[in-house]
């Protein structure tokens, strides 16, 4: 089969790609052969890094460079901090290192030395391994980026984005060759596919934006000496230069908070992403997917497709979080809106120096007239005045500190993304009809695409708030109104009064402004917040929020709330609102409550035929363990899609995925696209990007632009491959597995009443409060650890490097199912043919290999006394140990991450810096636990110190939330 390049829409500009036709097919077999041929391999999918396949070439540069930060890190420590500083960290270093090369009594040695030190020495010690955890990760991105040149170097084709399986090149160079899909086929699925991903500010970012920005200068530095070209031995030595002074400036910096942020503040670093990365690589990015369908397809990339757009829960995400209120939100959105027009005044008077073109189209010169002498830039003047508007009159809302002054929101001048797109339109059409392409498909061309991603609000942002809310807040006004207490209503008789008030004309309230000063109501401050929040979202732009999520959903009545609550203060538009189906018997009870609203008349004619529903990770997880989690996440997938064929719905999942696996991440997203429930996707795609994982995914433009490739590759890729539907014996030992890991899972969980105070004292959980590391409280309500957020669920048990909310209840349920030879065989086809199964054992080999019996044992040694509870770390240590057992029973390996040497030689770099941080942490959490301090001076370093290590630890970890 050969290449061709067809008609090019919707300009004559063809790129110079046919030339490279011959070499590309040439170099394809070569390419196809070192990079695993026709399927994945386990040499190239992801691990806990995001990937595999390496060069022996390429780990000895990246060894070089961590060595080479290290060094410069080393000589930073002993300057500034003095020598016996630096001794002790290289003795804890090498002891380390002792241990882990068999020398038992080398962590004894380790504790001795750490039970001696200061706070003053603790605090310092410990931002040393921290720090240079923090810079191999900077050498490892630079590694990456390394690679991802490197596999665009390997052929003499001129190849835009990389010919692998899960990149968009390999793909659809996959699907030619399969005789059932079509060029016209590909092209449609891959210009009609919407993927959006939801930045959330989550307590697993622990860095300082400031700290950030100076590893973002050290990764500039090392790419001028390996990328620039051959420098001059003076400009080396200049680099060099400034390579030392970032280190040295990241070693005498803060490195921890010293107040919460607020979530003003985590929105800002949300938009930061886009301002200094996403903007310059999402039309990057669409550049080469263009060069890539046209070379492969023969059309162009429709100027306005946009196959990926953001948005954003920081602000909006109130859901026990009493720090977002309207105000917030309001503010936030406002600032979103004043960010997409700084961004886009700076193209808008760039557009206004190249296109000075005096050859226009009859359209255009009929808008701008007959004696415009300029056309182009006469409408390119008519934006960049309207933007400058808009810019001045969002300034005018914020008082003096920055803070919004105002409650109500008047018309901007520029309200809607039509308002502009519509007249650079207009412009490329001009260029393209007038012969002028080529300027057509420079600046315009990534503006355009710019507008359709991030339009002019940069990132909308979603609002979310519990069910319960919503119920107090109706039972108040039912109360209010003399009918009774909604929340004692049954839920016939709670829909029943819903769908009177949904169709009915009359206000429930009247329209004080605001609430609180109506002195005839009664109402909490939580009501009265709840209230006002529909009030807001009723005065916001068009374009400023995207959807209303219900956490916690769990009947009907939990939707058609909010709806009603929308209508009541007079919401124009259609505003998404998005179930969110969290713990297992919400799950699973999942497709009656929207079967009951697809059968509901007012609903089903509300909704347009489309519907999005979101799938909870990290709950169901907390709740029932893991097995049972994505079990029944499956399935209610499953049962959904069927529904909504059933009822003509077009459904959009949102996954709302966090960093860790224990809360649904995947270092490899195309692993995990390609693993879902058949005829979910279908081309639509919603997903969170939390926390740390927004840095370690959209931190740097070149693997922004590969993220970005990856999510696209997968949604395609999905989209045609042939569905793996598991028969009815599959499901059998799926339906056992989950039940058996559940039933494990709660007996330590839940009713083993020796585990919350295990819980509570061999792990940080109840410092991580303290941390300054997210706005939102650890807790939902006041309460025990069923309370508990997810995250800090899981982030407890991260720090102490036993990982259990990951594979507790695994361990049992697979030893259970393979005892049956029976069932051992099917497992073991399952494994070998279904990707759900195998992608998530693989990721719980991926959390073996990371977790440390040792380490774990050692915060037991120090900070349990119980007798009982010393019992049950025994017991769980050997779960730990049974569960690595029968995972390569499964996997039929010799050893965890047998086929991935990365994430080998990875976790042995990382031994000799995360285990001095584990033990001075443990050791921290003692003295500050028992008061084993000298003065108020001393237990604030402790403090200090034990930031420093949650903040090490989690770089180790790297997902670790």
């Amino acid at each position: 089969m050969m290449l061709r390049v067809g008609s090019l829409v919707p300009c004559a500009v063809r790129r110079p790609v046919q030339a490279h036709l011959f070499a590309l097919r040439s170099s394809q077999r070569a390419l196809s052969s070192s990079l695993g041929g026709g399927g994945l391999s386990k040499l190239q999918t992801s691990g806990a890094e995001g990937e595999l396949h390496s060069t022996h070439e390429q780990h000895a540069m990246l060894r070089s460079d961590v060595k080479s930060l290290g060094r410069m890190l080393g000589h930073a420590i002993s300057v500034h901090s003095g020598d016996d500083i630096f001794q002790k960290v290289e003795r804890l270093r090498r002891l380390a290192k002792e241990w882990r090369d068999g020398d038992k009594g080398a962590l004894h040695a380790l504790n001795k030395e750490v039970a001696q030190f200061t706070g003053e020495e603790h605090y310092h010690v410990s931002r040393a391994f921290a720090n240079f955890l923090a810079l191999a990760n900077t050498a490892e991105t630079h590694n990456k980026v390394r690679r991802l040149r490197d596999e665009l170097s390997a052929t003499t084709a001129v190849l835009p984005l990389p010919f692998r399986e899960d990149a968009c090149l390999g793909n659809i160079e996959r699907l030619l060759k399969q005789e059932k899909v079509s060029r016209e086929k590909i092209y449609e699925a891959i210009t009609s596919q919407k993927i959006e991903l939801v930045l959330t500010a989550h307590p697993t970012e622990v860095n300082r934006r400031t700290y950030l920005n100076k590893h973002k200068k050290v990764a500039m530095a090392m790419e001028q000496l390996h990328f620039h070209g051959k420098l001059t031995p003076y400009e080396k030595a200049e680099v060099e230069e400034s390579l030392k002074r970032e280190i040295t400036s990241i070693w005498n910096s803060e490195m921890i908070r010293r107040t919460k942020p607020t979530p003003v503040d985590e929105a800002r670093s949300g938009l930061a992403v886009v301002e200094q990365v996403l903007w310059d690589a999402v039309p990057s990015f669409l550049r080469k997917l263009d060069a890539t369908v046209q070379m492969t397809l023969g059309k162009r990339l429709p100027i306005t497709a946009a196959p990926v757009c953001f948005a954003s829960w920081m602000g909006g995400d109130r859901d026990g979080n009493p720090f977002v209120t309207p105000q917030i939100t309001r503010t936030v959105a406002l600032r979103a809106r004043w960010q997409a027009m700084r961004l886009l005044i700076r193209d808008i008077r760039e557009l206004k120096m190249v296109l000075s073109s005096t050859k226009c189209s009859e359209e255009l010169r009929i808008v701008v007239g007959k004696d415009a002498r300029e056309p182009y830039r006469d409408v390119v003047k008519e934006i960049e005045e309207d933007v400058e508007a808009t810019i001045e009159s969002i300034n005018d809302l914020f008082a003096s500190d920055g803070t919004l002054a105002a409650t109500e929101i008047p018309e901007l001048p520029i309200m809607t993304t039509s308002q502009v797109l519509d007249k650079l339109l207009l412009l490329h059409r001009s260029l393209c009809e007038t012969q002028q392409g080529l300027i057509a498909d420079g600046l315009l061309t990534d503006t355009i695409r710019r507008l359709k991603c991030f339009g002019v609000t940069l990132l909308p942002l979603d609002v979310r708030q519990e069910s319960t809310v919503h119920t107090e807040t109706l039972d108040a006004v039912t109360r209010y109104l003399g009918l009774g207490s909604y929340a004692q209503w049954d839920e016939e008789t709670r829909m029943s009064w819903l769908n009177t008030e949904l169709t009915a004309k009359r206000p429930l309230l009247p329209k004080e402004q605001p609430l609180a000063s109506n002195k005839d109501f009664t109402f909490s401050a939580a009501v009265v917040d709840c209230l006002e929040t529909f009030r807001m979202i009723a005065g916001m732009g068009e374009e400023s929020l995207g959807a209303y999520v219900i956490s916690m959903a769990k009947a009907p009545s939990d939707v058609l709330a909010v709806k009603l609550l929308m209508k009541e203060f007079g919401l124009k538009r259609n505003m998404r609102v998005v179930p969110l189906f969290e713990t297992l018997d919400d799950l699973n009870q999942s497709e009656v409550t929207m079967a009951t609203l697809f059968s509901h008349p007012w609903y089903r004619g509300h909704i347009q035929g489309k519907q999005e529903i979101m799938i909870g990770y990290s709950d169901s997880s907390k709740d029932a363990g893991r097995l049972a989690a994505l079990w029944a996440q499956y399935e209610a997938q499953e049962r959904l899609a069927n529904l909504g064929s059933k009822h003509d719905v077009e459904l959009t999942f949102f996954h709302g995925k966090g960093g860790t696996v224990s809360r649904g991440g995947n270092p490899c997203m195309y692993k995990a696209l390609i693993g879902m429930p058949p005829n979910t996707l279908n081309g639509r795609f919603r997903v969170t990007e939390q926390g740390e994982m927004i840095t370690q995914n959209f931190g740097h433009r070149a693997v922004a632009e590969a993220t970005l490739d990856l999510y696209n590759a997968g949604v395609l890729a999905e989209f045609f491959q042939e569905p793996v539907n598991p028969p009815e014996a599959w499901r059998q030992v799926m339906k056992e597995l989950s039940s058996i890991g559940c039933e494990h899972y709660r007996a330590t969980v839940r009713q083993d009443p020796r585990f919350v105070p295990y819980f509570r004292a061999a792990t940080p959980e109840q410092e991580l409060g303290s941390a300054n590391i997210g706005s939102r409280p650890q807790k939902r309500r006041p309460g025990g650890v069923e309370t508990l957020r997810a995250i800090p669920w899981v982030f407890s048990w991260t720090q102490t490097r036993l990982h259990l909310s990951a594979w507790l209840g695994v361990g049992e349920a697979l030893e259970a199912v393979m005892a049956s030879p029976e069932h051992a065989s099917t497992l073991a086809e399952m494994y070998k043919h279904w990707p759900f199964l195998h992608t998530n054992m693989d990721l719980v080999d991926m959390i073996l290999a990371k977790a440390d019996k040792e380490i774990a044992e050692n915060y037991d040694h120090l900070l349990v006394s119980d007798p009982e509870q010393k019992k049950l770390g025994i017991e769980l240590r050997a779960k730990l140990e049974d569960t690595t057992k029968a995972v390569l029973k499964l996997s039929g390996e010799q050893k965890l991450q047998q086929y991935n040497p990365v994430l080998q030689w990875a976790i042995v770099l990382r031994n000799a810096y995360v285990d001095p941080l584990n033990i001075l942490q443990a050791h921290v959490l003692k003295r500050l636990r028992t008061e084993e301090y000298k003065s108020e001076d001393e237990k604030q370093r402790l403090q200090d110190a034990l930031v420093v290590t949650i903040n090490g630890i989690s770089a180790g970890m790297r997902n670790s939330g």
